[in-house]
């Protein structure tokens, strides 16, 4: 797919704010028909622009989860350290997020957890036993600021 103009971008912001708004109505908001704008979202999406859609939950309407960000220190930045530290990360659905970093740590992970003791659990039996782990630092989050925001209507 070809550079992203500013109407992609447009129709990327409004299906970030709601993916299910209907096609004809982002189509009004960014000036196109129906039929070329939805030509668009399917070009975006089969030229990997759009990799897929998601719900966002509201934790209140299940059990109160809080987000863990943790941070990661290998022992060492060598390719096999981080490809077998990655490899095992996969394989754990417990950790939502990993993202390789600069700066102070390797690694920034996200778990969601419904209390303490789920965390112990996960920090002992999984995070504790990924390979190449030095340190391991951990903060729970108050709430998600941008999840609670609501779209203009």
């Amino acid at each position: 797919m070809s550079a992203l103009d500013p109407t992609d971008r447009n129709i990327l912001r409004l299906l970030r704010l709601d993916a299910r708004m209907p096609t004809a109505r982002i189509a009004e908001e960014v000036g196109l028909s129906a039929s070329s704008c939805l030509r668009r979202i399917k070009l975006m999406e089969h030229g990997g622009v759009i990799r897929g859609y998601t719900a966002l939950l509201d934790h209140s309407a299940r059990e109160a989860a809080m987000a863990v960000i943790i941070n990661i220190t290998l022992e060492r930045q060598t390719e096999d350290y981080l490809n077998r530290f990655e490899t095992a990360v996969r394989r754990h659905p417990e950790i939502q997020e990993c993202y390789l970093m600069t700066g102070g740590s390797d690694y920034l992970l996200r778990v969601e957890v419904e209390n303490a003791a789920e965390f112990e659990r996960i920090h002992t039996e999984i995070l504790s036993t990924l390979p190449g782990v030095l340190r391991i630092h951990s903060s729970f989050s108050i709430r998600n600021v941008l999840a609670t925001r609501r779209r203009a209507k």
